[in-house]
Order: C-alpha cells, then structure tokens, then sequence
C-alpha cells in the first residue's frame, strides 16, 4: 500500500509583507537558495530558478493594467539583496517602466523555502490600476510537455450539516520536464488570459493607488492538489482519483485501482492517519482500509487502493487524512455501465444541452462516453460552436441541432433579413435537423411580455430566408423558461403558431418529483415556485399544442422538445435534488416525457461546471449543478438513471397509466422487444421533497446518497409471466424477484423502479 514517501519541502516558512533595508545593489548576479531551489537575479532584473538539475524557468517581466494608462509592461530592472523580517534573504527587483507610466513603482520581491519560491509584486502610484489584468513574465526553458492548467478545489463539511462539497480553491498552472515538475500557484487565475509570455494573475488592491500580486512556484513531482497543499502551506491536502477516464469501468468483477495522495503541508513532522472507504448505492461497505504514515514537512504519501466491479451501479469513494484536529478529504465516485446497443437512431429522444464542450480526458472518451450513455441528439453543434464538431457527431451517428439568438427584435427590416439569412446559413452548414430560435425570451416568466413582436421579427424573417434557399430544417421557438402558456397565448395570437414546427420548452423543476402536476390555474410564481413542475407543464403544452394545432389547420402535429431539462443538485439546498433523488428523478422524468410524447429530452448538461469557468467549484452557483457528472467527471448517479432510461425506453412504446385500487400507487406501461416494461412506484409519501426544511432559509441538511430517505414501503402482490421477475432500480442494478403461486411481492415506494416479466394485467393471472 504504501508505495513512496517524497520529501517537498524544508521547514522554513515563507514570510510575506514589510522588508528590512536593502543591501546596496550587486554587480554579480544575486542568488537565494533553499533545499531544491534556486533563484539567480540576472542583471537586466529577470529571475532564473533552478531546480538543483537545471534552469527550469525564466521570470522575465510585469504586465499591469490601468484605466488611464492602459496595459503597460516592464522593461528589465535592477535587482538587490535584501533581508525579510524574519531574517532571510530575498531578491528584490526594482522594475523599468516606459516614459507614459513613469509615475509608477513596480517592485517584485522573491523568497524561497524548500521546493517553493514566493513571488510578489507590488505597484503603486495610480489612482487607476486594473488590479484583475495584472500579469507575471515567465518563459519556461525547454518543457517536455505544454502547460497544463487545473482548477483547485477543497472538499469541506458544510458547518450546518449535510453532505461534504468541494469549494473553490484557485488555479495551479503545471510545467513539465523529463524527470521534474512545476506548479504555478495562484489564489485567482483566467486560463483563457494566460498564454506562452504572460500568465494571468489578478492583483488585489491595497491602498487607493496601490495593489499587489502574489502567485507561489513548487518545484516537484507532485499532483496538482499536493502542489497546492505545499504552496499554501495548508495543514493536510489530500485527493482521490483514477487512470480510467470517467472512473466508469465496463463489466463485473474488474478490479477498480483508486489512487490517492496525502500531504503534510505544514511546517513540522506530523503523523497523518490516511483512511479510505467504499460504499454502494445502499450504503453497504464495500471496503474499507487505514494506514499510518509519518510524514515530514512538505511530505507525501500516495497509495493504491482496490474495489471490485459490481454487474452495473455506483460506489461512492472517501479518503481522509487526518493529523490531530486537522482533516482533509476527498470524494469520488466509481461506476459500472457495461457496453449497449442502441437501435432507435434518429427516433432517439435522448439528447443533451447544450453541447458536450468540456472534453475532458479526450474529445474521444467523451464521445465515447455519449454513446455509452446512449445519446442521440445534441442540442447546439455548429463550426465554431464549442464541443464536438459537426462532422465528428455525424460519424459517431449523433445528431445535432443549433440553438442561437441574437436577433434583432425591434431592428430595421435590413437588420432583421441579414440575421435570418446568416442563421439560415449557418443551420445548412451544419446539418442541423432542427434550430431553436432563442433561449428563454419569455422573461418575466408568465407576463406575456414580447411574445407578438418575437413572432413577426424573428419568425417572418427566418421562414422567408429559408423558403430564398430551399433550407429543410425544422424550426422550434425559443426555449421557454418554464410552460409559460401567457406568452404562448400571445404568441399564437400574433400568427407565431404556424411558423414552428416544435414547441421548445424548458420544464424547470425544484424540490416537486416528476409527477408532481398542479393544475395550471395554481401555479405560484417565484424562483421557488410551483410554476416549476414537470409534468404538469407537459400536459399543459400537450393541451395547448392540439388546441392551437386545430386553429391553425396544421395536418402535422406540433413536435414537443424539452431541449432544456434538470435534476440539479446543489449540495445542502431544500429546493434542489440529493444525490439519490436527483437518480430517481432522471429516471422517472424520462420514463413520464416518453409516455407523454416528448420528442426529444435535452438533458441539461453533461458535466457539473460553467463553460466560463471550467472545473471551478462554484457550491453557491445552481447553474453549476446541472451535470450528470461530477466536477472531476466522474459519475454522478444521475449518470447512470439516464443510461437505465434510454436503455429501458430505446425502442418502447408507451402503452397505459397503470391503475392500482390504491391511488398513492402509480405506473406506466410500456411495450418493448423484451416484453412488457412497467415503471412503478409510490407516492404514499407526496410529491414535495425536503419538505422537513426549515423557512426563511434556503439550506437544507442533505442526506448522503445511500440514505433513502423514502418511509412508507407498501407491498403488493403482482402477477407474473415468469419463475422471476426482473426489477432495475434507478442506477441499473437488477434483482431478481421470485414468483409463488403465480405472484411476485413487489415493494413500492417513492423511487421509481422498472419491471419485467410482470402480466399484462398485474393483479390477475396471465
């Protein structure tokens, strides 16, 4: 288990702030050194590290931005030694500048402990300085390998109770040579700003006309959360990951290698107790393992530790590491989904919003991974479009279609033909079946607002520029945020009716399970309110589709796209989903469009993160916990409910409500080349989640995943085709039920589960 121990860092403790005077400036380069380490200011005030085998980096000069004027950079500098307060030498450089920014003072200060070197740099003198546009030089001296950026995170425990969620911890850029490493830290970094010369790194004001910028350098051969651990001189850090991509592997009985590594960021040997446990989707350990390892200052520790595969489902994975009164941990989680033929193509309603654009180990593992999963549509794919471009989608058999705005309500009519003719273009170049004309431009929800002037300066024109190029591809309106049937009224007043051919909608739902169907007239408005439901919004649109379809004297029916839908999870928040229930939700969200005659379910969104800041936890962004997976990309159990729902419904047709004497039971029908499916449950419990939580306060204690949280169990006695009924629950796990004189004892409750191997009329003999 206990594979190696590398020693990071000495004891020495970096100090930051007020110097002593400097000592007069040198002639001969200037050199301060640690275990390690080695920084050499160069006469023209450039600074060269050495990693005690090589010159590894250059930090050549400063980049700042002021309102006034502008974006300067330095020109060289003169370097001196001078003596921190706590007694050490640092390099001090006093930086050039151009004629237009002579007012100001650049000055950067840099020290060393083992392995690791602070860099400061401090300007003053404007009234004006851009703090955030702040930049550091550097050239990196013959890498082996491009610099890898890596979004820092920190699990932590939520103080009012709950479940364990990562926070955001800054950026860490890596350097990699042959046999060596080194980690740009920073507490706050733009990875799209950082290029070749410049790495981005904002500042933080610390007068009127003043701010500095800090960023630490690590040398060492150590993972991205050690390397932070070291730089920050954090007490413990400690993180869990895999070589499988998506930590998803393929069949029973594998063996499932989780890595881990734990470091003593502090400045004395500490003896950390590193522990590790695995537990299935009921809770049940499936392993469980402590080691002891004394660890100097800046030591780690890494480890292997190995699950076997279950047939299909989750594990949920911790390490900790803990040395007193201080813990780190990590989460992560494992999965199983064996390979699956899909045969519906194109009448596929499974697809995903917007577009699959973190990929992330690899555009081919993500693809691979949609196909697994068994998606057939994405939402947004054009060139230039983030994601997978259009001719890879169409290799893989995926189809695609295009959702874009920008048009110009309210414009000239010249205005109005060129963004139509662009879009018409656009949507023919990338083989899109359908475009999607806007996002939410309902808003304010239910005040009908713009809905007339939507139709005539985004509908005219497009079906006009269409008809001038022969274009084929379906129209849908814009998503709507929510079933908004006041806009819709409008809209189809205003002659927008016959100019689509899909009702795109966006069925947002909180803490209200999928079946939840309130009747229209009592919807509450509010970001917490009932307006936010699933299948009453379905409904809904299917009610105003035939009514609208019959005045408009459509022959083809008015397709429906949800082409946004959710089970978001935002940790410890009464009106999102836990990690359990956002499983059953996918799941029976699925099964419910399906049997109410959804053409296509964009799932919103593949991964948990914003496309503007990658992998950066955001705990307090719902917008951030749309994914079906995890920050790292590992499986959440939504994952797998969705691959458990386009398996199950692939090539089904629904058939029927199931109607039980009991009217808290519930079921759907469907017809499928296996036989006869049902998906059953219970709402003896009701349809409000995390109804215990508290008012005034969005917080909530969330339960761990393998807590179900369902009471009321009810059993029922169904009658059955064969010697055993096959029952998968929500993540893909099958138990076999054995029939006795003709019947299988069923439990229900509030998780949805699916059968087969049921008769045609459940409660008589087939």
């Amino acid at each position: 288990m206990l594979r190696r121990r590398t020693l990071l860092q000495g004891a020495a403790v970096g100090v930051t702030g007020a110097v002593l005077p400097a000592v007069a400036a040198h002639a001969d380069p200037i050199t301060v050194s640690a275990d390690g380490i080695t920084l050499t200011a160069n006469a023209d005030g450039s600074i060269t590290v050495d990693d005690g085998s090589a010159d590894r980096i250059t930090l050549t000069h400063f980049l700042f931005k002021d309102a006034v004027l502008g974006t300067q950079r330095t020109f060289g500098g003169t370097p001196s030694l001078i003596t921190l307060p706590d007694g050490r030498p640092a390099i001090k450089v006093a930086y050039k500048l151009p004629a237009s920014a002579s007012a100001l003072t650049i000055t950067g200060t840099f020290d060393v402990t083992g392995h690791r070197a602070h860099l400061r740099y401090d300007v003053s003198g404007s009234a004006t300085l851009t703090p955030t546009g702040f930049m550091i030089g550097r050239t990196v001296l013959s890498p082996t390998a491009a610099e890898a950026y890596t979004a820092l995170t920190r699990w932590t425990r939520d103080a009012g109770g709950g479940i364990p969620y990562e926070v955001n911890a800054g950026g860490l850029y890596a350097e990699t040579w042959s046999g060596a490493r080194g980690y740009f830290r920073l507490a706050a970094t733009t990875p799209a700003y950082t290029n070749a010369t410049w790495l981005h790194a904002p500042g933080t004001a610390t007068g009127t006309s003043s701010a500095t910028t800090e960023a630490t350098l690590v040398l060492g051969e150590l993972r991205p959360q050690a390397a932070a651990t070291v730089a920050d001189q954090s007490a413990l850090g400690a993180e869990i990951w895999t070589d499988q991509a998506f930590n998803l592997w393929d069949a029973a009985g594998q063996p499932m290698a989780v890595h881990a590594q734990v470091v003593n960021g502090g400045t004395t040997a500490r003896t950390v107790t590193i522990g590790f446990w695995a537990r299935d989707f009921d809770g049940a350990l499936v392993a469980s393992q402590t080691v002891t390892a004394d660890l100097a200052a800046g030591a780690a520790w890494s480890g292997d530790f190995t699950v076997t595969a279950p047939p299909q489902g989750i594990l949920l994975t911790e390490v900790t590491a803990t040395a007193g009164a201080d813990e780190a941990l990590a989460r992560t989680t494992l999965a199983v989904l064996p390979p699956y033929a899909y045969q519906a193509g194109q009448d596929s309603m499974f697809g995903i919003a917007n577009y699959p654009w973190l990929l992330a180990p690899s555009q081919a593992d993500v693809a691979n991974l949609l196909r697994r999963i068994g998606v057939k549509w994405i939402r947004i794919a054009y060139d230039g479009a983030p994601g997978i471009p259009v001719a890879d989608l169409d290799d893989l058999g995926i189809f695609h279609n295009v959702q874009k705005g920008g048009i110009p309500i309210g414009g000239t009519a010249e205005a109005k033909a060129a963004w139509a003719a662009e879009i018409t273009a656009l949507c023919t170049a990338a083989g899109a079946r359908y475009y999607e004309a806007g996002n939410e431009l309902n808003q304010p929800w239910m005040s009908g607002q713009g809905a007339a002037q939507y139709a005539d300066d985004a509908l005219i024109p497009l079906r006009a520029a269409m008809a001038d190029t022969g274009a084929t591809f379906k129209v849908m309106n814009c998503g709507l945020g929510g079933l908004d049937y006041n806009w819709l009224a409008n809209f189809q007043a205003a002659g927008g009716w016959p100019r689509i051919d899909a009702l795109a909608f966006h069925p947002g739902r909180g803490n209200f399970t999928p079946d939840y169907a309130p009747d229209p007239s009592t919807w509450t408005q509010g970001s917490t309110g009932s307006y936010w439901n699933f299948l009453g919004s379905i409904r809904k649109a299917r009610e105003l589709v035939a009514e609208y379809d019959a005045a408009a004297g459509k022959t083809t029916p008015t397709e429906l796209w949800l082409t946004e839908a959710y089970a978001c999870t935002k940790p410890n928040a009464w009106w999102n989903d836990t990690y359990r229930h956002a499983a059953e939700n996918v799941l029976l969200s699925l099964a419910l469009a399906k049997a109410e005659g959804v053409r296509g379910v964009n799932w919103y969104q593949l991964h948990d993160s914003t496309i503007h800041h990658p992998q950066a936890a955001e705990p307090a962004n719902g917008e951030f916990h749309h994914g079906l997976m995890n920050r790292d990309t590992s499986a959440k159990p939504s994952l797998l409910a969705y691959a458990t729902a386009a398996r199950a419904l692939d090539e089904a047709t629904f058939d029927r409500w199931v109607a039980f004497d009991d009217p808290d039971l519930h079921g759907l029908a469907f017809s499928t080349p296996a036989g006869p499916m049902y998906v059953l449950w219970s709402r003896k419990d009701g349809y409000v989640l995390n109804a215990d939580h508290a008012a005034g306060t969005s917080a909530y204690a969330a339960q761990e995943t393998w807590v179900d949280t369902w009471q009321t169990k009810t059993t029922v006695q169904l009658a059955a085709t064969r010697t055993h009924v096959r029952q998968v629950d929500c993540v893909g796990r099958e138990t076999l039920l054995p029939k006795t004189q003709g019947r299988v004892s069923v439990v229900l409750d509030g998780a949805p589960r699916l059968y087969y191997g049921l008769c045609t009329n459940l409660g008589e003999d087939c």
